[in-house]
C-alpha cells in the first residue's frame, strides 16, 4: 500500500510536467547559450586586434543584434503554428506548414538584410571617425547576407521544436560556436597565411557560420527518423500567400516586441554614455551577465508555448493552462532562486568582468537591482510566451511596449537624468542608477498584466470548450 501512494505521489501530473518541460527546453538553454557565445567571442576575439576594429564591431553588433532579435521574433509564429498541428495530429499539414514558413523565413530574412544594409548609412551622420564609420559598414554588408540563412534556420528551429525534437538545435549551436571561434581565429588574425581582416573577419565568419547551420539542420532532418512522419522535403511547393500572410499575422506583434524590448536596452546604453566610463561599463557588465541568466526563462517560455500549443490542438484547454502555469511555476522559482545568487555573489560577479574598484562598486549595486526585477522577468517572459501558444501575439506586444517604452524609459529618463523641467525629477541625477529603477518598474508592470492576461485568456478557452 505504502508503494502504491509512493509511486502513485512520484508520478504526480505536476511533477510529470516539469520533468517533460526539462527536457523539452534544456536543449534549447545550451544552444542559446552557444549562440549567445558567438557574440561574446567576436567582441573578446576582435578586442586583442586594436580599440578601432573594437569599435567597429560592437557598432555593427549594436544594429545587428536589434535586426537579429526582431526576425527571430517574427519567426516564433512557425512554432505557434505547428505546436497547434501536432496536438492535432495533422502530419500531413505539419509538412505543408514547414514548407510555407521557410518561403516566409526567405522574405523576412532578405528585409533583414536590407534594413542592416540601410541602417549602414547611420553611421556616416552620427559622429564617428571616419575609419571606423567604414569599417562598422563593411562588417554590416558582409554580415547581412547570412539573414536570409538564420531566417530560414528559425523557421526549421520553430519546426524542430514543437515536434519535441530540441537536441539538434543544441548539438548545432554548440557546432557552430567553435566554428565561429576557429573561423575568427584564422580571419581576424590572418592565421596560417589567410588575410588579417580584423572586425571583417567577425562578419565573415557569422555569415558563413549561418549558411552552415541551415545546412546542418535541413541535412539532420533528412536523416533523422524522428521526422518522417512530418517529412517537410518531400517535394517542391510554390508560397501560399494567405498562409504566410497568417502566419506573418503572428509573428510581427512578436517582432514588434522583441524589437521594443531591445531597442529599450540599446536606448539605456546611449543615454548612460553621457555619465562617463564607470557608468557605462558598470551598466554594460551587470547588462551582459542577466542577458546570460534571462536564457534559462527564455528557453523554459519557448518549452512553455510549445506545451500550449499542442494541447490546444488537441483539444485541450484544460490541459493547456495547466502546462502555462507549470510553465510559469518553473520560471517563477528560478527569476527566485537567480535573484538570491546574484543578491549574495554580486561583488564576485563584478570582480569577474573588471579589475577597477569603482567600477565594480557601481556595476555591484546595478546587480541589487537586477536581482529585484528576476521574478518579473522570469514571469514575464513565461506568461508571454504562454499566450503566444493560444495564437495570441498582440497582447503581449502592447503590454511589453507599454512596460518598456511607457514605463521604463521615462521613468529611467527623469531619474537618470533629472530633467529641471519636470517638477518631480531627483536634485542630482541617478545616472545608471535611475535607469535600473526604471527597468525594475517597467519589467514587474509586465508581468503583472502578462498574468493576468494569461489567467483570463486561459479560463476563457475553458469556458469556450
Amino acid at each position: 500500500m505504502t508503494s502504491t501512494v509512493s509511486a502513485s505521489h512520484s508520478q504526480s501530473p505536476i511533477r510529470l510536467e516539469v520533468a517533460t518541460l526539462w527536457r523539452l527546453s534544456w536543449p534549447m538553454l545550451v544552444g542559446q547559450l552557444a549562440t549567445v557565445g558567438m557574440g561574446v567571442a567576436d567582441v573578446a576575439m576582435t578586442g586583442h586586434v586594436s580599440a578601432a576594429e573594437l569599435a567597429a564591431v560592437s557598432l555593427g553588433t549594436s544594429v545587428w543584434s536589434i535586426i537579429l532579435v526582431t526576425v527571430m521574433g517574427v519567426m516564433m509564429a512557425v512554432n505557434s503554428v505547428v505546436s497547434h498541428e501536432m496536438g492535432a495530429g495533422r502530419f500531413d499539414k505539419i509538412s505543408h506548414s514547414v514548407r510555407e514558413s521557410l518561403w516566409l523565413g526567405l522574405g523576412v530574412g532578405l528585409a533583414g538584410c536590407v534594413a542592416a544594409n540601410l541602417c549602414a548609412l547611420l553611421f556616416d551622420h552620427i559622429g564617428l571617425d571616419p575609419a571606423v564609420a567604414q569599417r562598422a559598414k563593411t562588417f554590416l554588408h558582409i554580415i547581412s547576407l547570412g539573414m536570409p540563412a538564420f531566417a530560414c534556420y528559425r523557421a526549421l528551429y520553430g519546426y524542430t521544436t514543437s515536434i519535441n525534437q530540441t537536441k539538434p538545435i543544441m548539438v548545432i549551436a554548440i557546432c557552430g560556436l567553435l566554428y565561429n571561434v576557429v573561423m575568427n581565429t584564422l580571419f581576424i588574425f590572418g592565421s596560417f597565411g589567410l588575410p588579417k581582416l580584423g572586425a571583417l573577419g567577425c562578419a565573415v565568419s557569422t555569415a558563413t557560420g549561418m549558411w552552415l547551420m541551415l545546412g546542418a539542420m535541413v541535412l539532420w532532418i533528412r536523416k533523422a527518423s524522428a521526422y518522417r512522419l512530418t517529412y517537410p522535403f518531400t517535394h517542391w511547393e510554390g508560397p501560399n500567400w494567405g498562409e504566410i500572410g497568417s502566419m506573418l499575422k503572428l509573428g510581427l506583434p512578436i517582432g514588434v516586441t522583441h524589437f521594443a524590448e531591445v531597442s529599450a536596452f540599446g536606448m539605456v546604453s546611449l543615454l548612460v554614455a553621457r555619465f562617463g566610463v564607470v557608468q557605462v561599463s558598470a551598466h554594460q557588465i551587470a547588462l551582459n551577465f542577466v542577458s546570460l541568466v534571462f536564457m534559462v526563462p527564455l528557453s523554459f517560455g519557448i518549452g512553455a508555448l510549445t506545451r500550449v500549443g499542442q494541447s490546444m490542438g488537441e483539444g485541450n484547454p484544460v490541459k493547456a493552462r495547466f502546462v502555462a502555469w507549470v510553465g510559469t511555476g518553473m520560471c517563477i522559482a528560478f527569476g527566485l532562486l537567480s535573484a538570491i545568487f546574484i543578491a549574495i555573489f554580486r561583488w564576485h560577479i563584478a570582480a569577474m568582468y573588471t579589475s577597477d574598484a569603482a567600477v565594480q562598486a557601481t556595476c555591484a549595486m546595478l546587480l541589487l537591482f537586477a536581482a529585484l526585477f528576476q521574478l518579473s522577468d522570469s514571469t514575464q517572459v513565461a506568461a508571454a510566451s504562454s499566450i503566444r501558444g493560444y495564437k495570441v501575439t498582440r497582447a503581449p506586444m502592447v503590454i511589453q511596449m507599454i512596460a518598456f517604452w511607457g514605463v521604463a524609459l521615462p521613468v529611467g529618463w527623469i531619474l537618470g537624468l533629472a530633467p529641471r523641467w519636470f517638477p518631480w525629477s531627483p536634485a542630482q541625477p541617478m545616472a545608471a542608477t535611475g535607469f535600473w529603477i526604471g527597468l525594475v518598474l517597467g519589467l514587474t508592470v509586465a508581468a503583472v498584466l502578462l498574468a493576468w492576461t494569461l489567467h483570463r485568456l486561459a479560463c476563457a478557452r475553458v469556458r469556450e470548450k
